[in-house]
């Protein structure tokens, strides 16, 4: 049956909260780590960085198994990450070196890791629904009971990939689990200007599958979302939408002029940090003191500067294999 109910009562601040803040920060480091690389001209190509939507990644990670598969987009540093594929990969992906998680053929926007089952960085918008669709689909002929989690933005819901994908899994009862990054702008534009139902749990709901908004700026509501919708789906429960709202306090990529959005609303989004707010929220329960903080922060500091290390002690991938994995070997 098709709802649109959020989840009932407030989940606190479970012990899980610490494990949630400290997912979250690594990815923020990562992404300063990116822009710091990209501004002085050792990593190059596009970039588009995550910062602000933390939240939304470490939630829904937490909430699905290792043998789940997951689909995201172009701002997919975080997602791999937070899967599982180490940080060195990831600059050295950026670098271009052979080290990389993709022996540098993919860059920022194509990260990919088999062996978490992160199947994706993808560029073109709404391009990872049908690739979501068709692994689930084929998980279901299989007989396995593991969920395909699919990131996409807001942009997603104008493309015609997201009609015949949603209207697909819910015909076929996939099990996929849908997650909208709404963060109000598909590049430079805003949602309002470019669709006419701005509610895109409703716009989901339309095609008889359960779907529910959530606030993508607070961890631990995107991780009981998360947790209800994939145990849901698991259970032979058909596919399950999420739109998290949620907010990029940085601009659309790094070419991105950002003359589009005010200056102020920007700074009203910043005071919801995700990350600051769940660090007061630890705080107030006493659990969690600014030493513990710092503890934290330079443990993380310490993983970013090893990955640095390891992505600039890489290299180019040899002139004489750049054409494998293009032609069969066979």
């Amino acid at each position: 049956m098709t709802h649109r109910t959020p989840p009932t009562g407030s989940p606190g601040v479970p012990e899980a909260a610490g494990h949630l803040l400290r997912q979250m920060l690594r990815v923020r480091r990562l992404e300063e780590q990116c822009v710091e690389l990209y501004s002085a001209a050792r990593i190059r190509g596009f970039l588009h960085v995550y910062i602000g939507e933390e939240a939304v990644a470490a939630g829904i990670m937490s909430a699905l198994g290792p043998e789940d598969a997951v689909v995201a987009t172009y701002r997919e540093h975080g997602h791999a990450l937070l899967r599982g594929v180490p940080a060195g990969a990831i600059l050295a992906e950026m670098y271009g070196h052979v080290q990389g998680c993709c022996r540098g053929r993919g860059g920022s926007m194509h990260l990919f890791d088999a062996a978490t089952h992160f199947y994706g960085g993808n560029a073109i918008v709404a391009g990872g629904l049908p690739l979501a669709v068709g692994m689930a689909l084929a998980e279901r002929m299989a007989g396995r009971a593991r969920v395909t989690a699919c990131f996409f933005g807001e942009g997603a819901a104008a493309e015609g990939e997201f009609h015949e994908s949603l209207n697909l899994a819910a015909l076929s009862r996939l099990p996929v689990l849908f997650c909208c990054e709404n963060n109000l702008y598909a590049m430079g534009t805003a949602l309002a200007r470019s669709q006419s139902q701005t509610d895109l749990a409703l716009k989901a709901a339309a095609y008889e599958l359960p779907a529910w908004s959530v606030d993508g700026m607070d961890a631990l509501a995107v991780e009981e979302s998360a947790r209800r919708a994939v145990d849901a789906v698991r259970a032979g429960g058909g596919p399950h939408f999420l739109e998290l709202r949620t907010y990029r306090f940085r601009a659309h990529s790094m070419f991105d002029p950002e003359r589009y959005r005010d200056k102020a609303e920007v700074a009203r989004w910043t005071e919801r940090d995700p990350i600051l707010s769940l660090r007061r929220s630890l705080e107030a329960t006493g659990r969690f003191s600014e030493d513990d903080w710092n503890a934290l922060d330079r443990e993380v500091a310490a993983e970013m500067e090893a990955a640095v290390r390891f992505a600039e002690a890489g290299a180019p991938e040899p002139l004489d294999d750049l054409q494998r994995f293009v032609y069969s070997e066979r």
